[in-house]
């Protein structure tokens, strides 16, 4: 179960998604559950087997893990010793375990949408998630903005609200959100200014497990 948590000036942005991350190790013959549930600037949101608390830079758990730096992207741990950073990929040492999944968890705007930050071919972008769209789906304007050479790709027609319009099939070679990424994804580009969000469809979304649970989108993929 995924909750919500009102954290006044902590609250993240757009930019500073919640994220989950689960490490597994070994400290004074204790097994020791770290998750990341929400980074924010200088603080973190960790739950310790199983009791959240909110960690801010300097504090130090009673299981004595010493919250260095955070920002929306990275905490930085030290525990017994060793500064630990804390994502989604992090390359952990021996005595612990990496996570098999990569997880991305997108909370509800203010309009009940999910909208999220990533990248196409490397740049960043802002998505509008839809599951109703079969494939990723971006407008001209937005096209050009990325250096797509979308003339090139399979000339269509597609309907909008405003009528039909001439529409591009092309192939991205990467989607990415959080640290999910996809290569190879089929896309659309339509003439004009719709859609006027860039269309998280199911092109990249087929490829990871989907799950929603109390207004909070969970993205699983495989690492």
């Amino acid at each position: 179960m995924f909750l919500r948590y009102t954290l006044g000036s902590y609250l993240p942005t757009l930019a500073a998604m919640l994220m989950t991350v689960s490490i597994a190790c070994s400290i004074r013959a204790e097994e020791l559950q770290i998750d990341v549930v929400g980074l924010f600037k200088d603080a973190a949101m960790l739950e310790i087997n199983g009791e959240r608390r909110l960690l801010r830079e300097g504090e130090r758990s009673k299981e004595g893990i010493l919250l260095i730096s955070a920002d929306s992207l990275e905490a930085l741990i030290e525990l017994e010793g060793r500064r630990i950073p804390l994502t989604l990929t992090s390359q952990i040492g021996t005595r612990f375990k990496p996570p098999e999944h990569t997880i991305v968890t997108i909370g509800t705007d203010e309009l009940g949408q999910y909208r999220t930050v990533g990248s196409i071919n490397g740049r960043p972008v802002s998505f509008l998630v839809d599951t109703g769209a079969n494939i990723v789906a971006l407008n001209s304007a937005h096209a050009k903005s990325l250096g797509l050479n979308f003339e090139q790709g399979r000339r269509t027609r597609a309907t909008t609200a405003g009528g039909m319009v001439d529409s591009w099939a092309v192939t991205l070679d990467s989607v990415q959100v959080g640290d999910i990424r996809v290569r190879n994804v089929r896309a659309a580009v339509l003439k004009g200014d719709f859609p006027g969000e860039i269309l998280l469809g199911m092109s990249f979304l087929s490829n990871v497990e989907i799950n929603e649970s109390a207004g909070v989108l969970v993205l699983k993929g495989k690492l």
